[in-house]
């Protein structure tokens, strides 16, 4: 994931220094989104940490939904493998009516106000869970919010994602995706909406954290082309910088399009895997293709908050 060239000795990777170069911040692999078992992805930190680096990835974050429990297990086990670190989480937010996810990096993973915003966040999750069980209950899918349960390690961070273990477990589906397209994407049979945190809440808990805010992966989010730019204006008025172009849950042709909309809007760029678990996408830490060359990366803005 080069953004520029170099040679073996240009960079120690215990020597987070080094990552300074030619003016900028230039880590030769950056994967900034990623989830644990703290929130929906299926491994603990520390094996996540082992996997990114043996995947070659330089700068690595952690961004559970949600919550930042796992933070200093994922920093720790960064620094053990020789990778930077930065302190991350995406947070749900509603926007004209949809759920968005912002991320934020490098946070302050101990901000009270933070903390009390992720707090507020979770908080809906579980009857918001119950009744989407109810409604595949439905569809004649019985125990489904108990199926759910066994793939969580905080009930209050149950998610649709559990719900899709859970069904293609029980050969209900044969793929999470299947799940997602039939039954679990925003407008599905068994969608139940949450009221998440605003926007502009969202970004100043960010904010109160030291960390710059980024929309996640904006290909998922259907919206007009007026509601798009809107949200992106909406977005940098709060103080966002940053959307992510680069993206797991992006296809590649749509790399160029939302590189195209960091420079019409003046974002900054990032870049993730949104790795969840081995058997959950295509996509594994440190796999997606590098930002155009001309793009200015998040972790530009970071370099004093990289551990």
């Amino acid at each position: 994931m080069n953004n520029a060239p170099y040679t073996p000795h240009d960079f120690q990777p215990t020597d987070h220094s080094l990552l300074i170069r030619q003016g900028g911040l230039l880590p030769l692999s950056a994967d900034l989104h990623c989830h644990s078992h703290f929130s929906d992805g299926v491994l603990p930190p520390e094996m996540l940490a082992a996997r990114a680096a043996e995947r070659g990835v330089d700068l690595w974050a952690l961004t559970d939904h949600d919550e930042v429990s796992g933070i200093a297990t994922a920093q720790q086990a960064a620094k053990q493998h020789g990778m930077a670190f930065l302190a991350g989480a995406e947070i749900s937010v509603t926007w004209l009516g949809r759920t968005v996810h912002i991320v934020g990096l490098g946070l302050d993973a101990t901000d009270p106000t933070l903390l009390a915003g992720l707090q507020q966040t979770r908080s809906g999750r579980v009857n918001r869970a119950k009744g989407m069980a109810d409604a595949l209950a439905k569809l004649g899918m019985q125990g489904a919010y108990e199926g759910a349960l066994k793939f969580v390690s905080n009930p209050e961070l149950i998610s649709r994602t559990h719900f899709a273990r859970y069904l293609v477990e029980a050969g209900h589906c044969a793929s999470m995706q299947q799940v997602f397209d039939q039954y679990l994407h925003d407008d599905g049979p068994a969608y139940v909406d949450l009221q998440w945190a605003k926007l502009e809440e969202a970004v100043s808990w960010i904010m109160s954290a030291g960390g710059v805010a980024v929309i996640a992966h904006p290909g998922r989010y259907k919206y007009s082309s007026l509601e798009f730019d809107t949200l992106f204006k909406s977005f940098k008025a709060a103080g966002g910088l940053g959307i992510e172009v680069n993206t797991g849950s992006h296809r590649p042709r749509e790399y160029a399009q939302y590189a195209q909309v960091a420079r019409d809007y003046g974002f900054l760029a990032s870049i993730g895997s949104d790795f969840h678990g081995p058997d959950d996408g295509v996509f594994d830490l440190g796999s997606i293709a590098p930002l155009a060359a001309d793009l200015k990366p998040v972790w530009q803005e970071l370099g004093h908050k990289i551990s």
